[in-house]
């Protein structure tokens, strides 16, 4: 079953020059509530399976295509689910094709360079699909919710007020700009999970042992700057989700949503590039000729 994508765009995506709000996006939303839930969840579970074999496919085609590469983004607050959604979709790649960066507290080496620095040497080569957890847009997430990591960066004259967001808004679209110019596709994921939700999830980790590695007594006290951080995304997502590079909002209260979203969003831009089985020369079906018949001859 071919992907929706232009269903999946009406409902997901950041329209550059239109009017965002993310209260406008549902982190339940979960299809028709008209139809039962578990119908819902396993049409999911269906679209997914499909789509992680179709994306396993794309990978294949743009490996050997080697044209195009792929940076997948994604940014949440903490319990949204992104290392499931990584696991799940990715699952069917060939793991030489892939690689995922998972971007920490930044080091003082890196602290020495501009922010964009530490994440383009881990952009992905031609024919390759790069995954980014948490990226370059940490820097205008945490560190405008929390001014102090801007002092830290020791640029001269740098102030945490509106410019100084807004000039990363610019930087971060040139460079996205730069990126897609040169063969390489940007898809960037903000997986929406409730407050609610997350305190779900938080209360699991501590009351079920086998999660107690999961938890941080850092990840509690960053709820209580909630709202700071949606007003931050809401900024963020509002300014760098362009036509080249887009942004989607995904429902992550139900992990069986946020998985079959994605995948669908990344196996139908594939899709779409338009990729071709490299073409065999005269030279090379005269070599494959030969070996044909060598290896009969045997």
């Amino acid at each position: 079953m071919p992907v929706d994508l232009d269903r999946i765009d009406d409902l997901f995506r950041v329209r550059p020059g239109k009017k965002f709000r993310l209260p406008d996006h549902d982190p339940a939303w979960a299809g028709d509530p008209l139809e039962p839930e578990k119908k819902r969840r396993e049409k999911a579970e269906q679209l997914l399976a499909a789509d992680v074999e179709e994306l396993a496919r794309m990978q294949e085609l743009l490996w050997a295509s080697d044209t195009w590469s792929v940076l997948a983004i994604f940014q949440a607050m903490d319990a949204a689910g992104k290392d499931g959604v990584i696991k799940h979709v990715m699952s069917g790649i060939n793991p030489q094709g892939v690689e995922v960066t998972s971007f920490k507290h930044p080091s003082a080496e890196e602290l020495d360079h501009t922010f964009l620095w530490r994440c383009m040497k881990r952009l992905p080569e031609r024919g390759r699909i790069g995954i980014f957890n948490r990226s370059y847009y940490e820097e205008v997430l945490i560190v405008r919710v929390h001014d102090r990591l801007l002092r830290a960066q020791r640029i001269p004259g740098i102030e945490p007020r509106k410019k100084t967001w807004e000039d990363r808004y610019d930087d971060i679209n040139a460079f996205e700009r730069h990126l897609v110019r040169n063969g390489t596709v940007v898809l960037k994921f903000f997986l929406n999970v409730s407050r609610d939700e997350q305190r779900r999830r938080f209360l699991a980790r501590i009351d079920e042992p086998e999660k107690h590695w999961k938890f941080s007594a850092s990840d509690v006290a960053e709820r209580g700057h909630w709202d700071a951080y949606m007003e931050a995304y809401e900024a963020a997502l509002a300014a760098t989700s362009t036509d080249h590079a887009p942004w989607y909002v995904v429902p992550a209260d139900r992990k069986w949503v946020s998985r079959a979203v994605v995948a669908a969003v990344l196996a139908g831009t594939i899709g779409r590039l338009g990729l071709a089985w490299p073409e065999v020369t005269a030279d090379k079906k005269q070599a494959i000729d030969e070996a044909r018949r060598k290896l009969m001859a045997e």
